[in-house]
């Protein structure tokens, strides 16, 4: 058959198949949580901006290039969009049989920081330099591992219609697994990352159905492990001047609690809408230590201000609320306490991170999620929404 003009029909048929397969209601395109994705994509975006402000005129830092900084950033955020397709592509059903190879190939890392090869960066020895000018935190990607491994033995039994809920056998290997990492990581010591992966830990709990008794143990061992940590002495001195520092916050101004007085000052100083990007003072004059990693909330704050700092509070609200959604959604345990412990993550982290530049929260060096620069947490996080992905659109549809 021949169109008008000569043209052949069928020379145009398999692009209009392509188009009306992406089109498709059962397509990856069409499955995907879009206000996840466009949200993340917002935040990394916003952190670009937050850090070229913080590091532009930071030439002990950027090598005398302004845009130094910014650059890698925005590769990062490139390299965890690839992690994130890749994650898509191979589904996280298919990554739960290769979960004990990543759960070793972790281990293997986080022991590595143990060694010759390790590197101390801001008081904690928490790092591996790979060279070129960047360097790999083996800990945040535990923090994946630990929600896989665990989600695979709590919910195998599960799916597989043997049991309603874990047993206690069951949730003892599972807490023994995360407890391998965790520990070596304490050892380092890197306390904030410790932190977060214990509310993992919790947060997988509660997702699995585990019996309550696991939770409040769980719980108590947490305190009292953090007694025995402080009495033994296991937490180097920089560490516990920051508990110091924010018990009293007048302790020492200038010295333990500066950080944390100068983000005050920073986020308070931003008013409503802020003084402007690049037009902070407090960002401007370098007042503010780590700026572009731990501490890159003030710089929305004093720039953007309550306006610009809620819009990030708002974004991060929006990928927790549509998590919550999936882990509920998903008709398999598995797909639910992996996004239970991502949930569990991310909402601890942030608000941490944020909580300790207003001086609710002790400094605890963790980063804010696709805000902060830093390639690893960068390529986690990443990983993590890719995951959530996989779990909406892997999940049976709907008539």
């Amino acid at each position: 058959m021949t169109a008008p003009h000569g043209f052949s029909v069928s020379r145009y048929a398999p692009e209009r198949g392509t188009l009306a397969k992406l089109a498709a209601r059962d397509s990856v395109l069409r499955r995907l949580d879009w206000p996840i994705l466009l949200s993340a994509l917002a935040l990394s975006g916003i952190g670009s901006l937050l850090v070229w402000s913080a590091t532009r005129g930071r030439t002990e830092l950027n090598q005398g290039d302004p845009y130094y900084f910014l650059f890698r950033h925005v590769l990062n955020t490139g390299i965890g969009l690839a992690l994130m397709i890749g994650t898509i592509w191979l589904g996280h059903r298919t990554l739960r049989g290769a979960v004990p190879i990543l759960y070793g190939l972790s281990i293997v890392l986080i022991l590595a920081v143990l060694t010759p090869l390790g590197a101390t960066i801001n008081g904690a020895h928490a790092w591996i330099v790979v060279g070129g000018g960047f360097s790999l935190q083996p800990s945040e990607f535990v923090k994946i591992t630990i929600i896989l491994i665990m989600a695979m033995l709590l919910a195998a039994k599960v799916d597989a219609g043997d049991q309603l809920h874990p047993d206690h056998r069951t949730v003892a290997k599972a807490l023994a697994l995360a407890a391998l990492p965790m520990g070596i990581v304490m050892l380092m010591p890197d306390l904030g990352s410790v932190m977060v992966m214990a509310v993992i830990v919790l947060g997988v709990l509660l997702a699995s159905g585990a019996s309550n008794r696991w939770v409040l143990g769980l719980i108590g061992a947490g305190v009292l492990g953090a007694v025995l940590v402080t009495a033994l002495g296991m937490l180097d001195e920089y560490q516990i001047n920051r508990f110091a520092a924010f018990a009293n916050p007048d302790l020492d101004p200038a010295g333990v609690g500066y950080n944390t007085n100068q983000a005050r000052i920073a986020i308070g100083s931003g008013g409503l809408l802020g003084a402007g990007l690049f037009k902070g003072s407090q960002t401007t004059g370098q007042f503010v230590p780590e700026q572009q990693t731990d501490f890159v909330f003030t710089v929305a704050g004093e720039e953007l201000g309550f306006v610009g700092a809620g819009l990030i509070l708002v974004l991060l609200g929006v990928i927790l609320w549509r998590s919550c959604r999936i882990a509920r959604e998903t008709t398999e345990l598995y797909g639910t306490i992996v996004a239970a412990g991502i949930i569990a993550w991310f909402a601890f982290q942030s608000f941490e991170n944020i909580g300790m530049t207003l001086g609710i929260m002790p400094v605890a060096g963790l980063p804010l999620p696709f805000v902060s620069y830093g390639g690893s947490s960068m390529f986690a996080v990443w990983v993590a929404i890719g995951l959530l992905q996989s779990i909406r659109v892997q999940r049976p549809m709907t008539a």
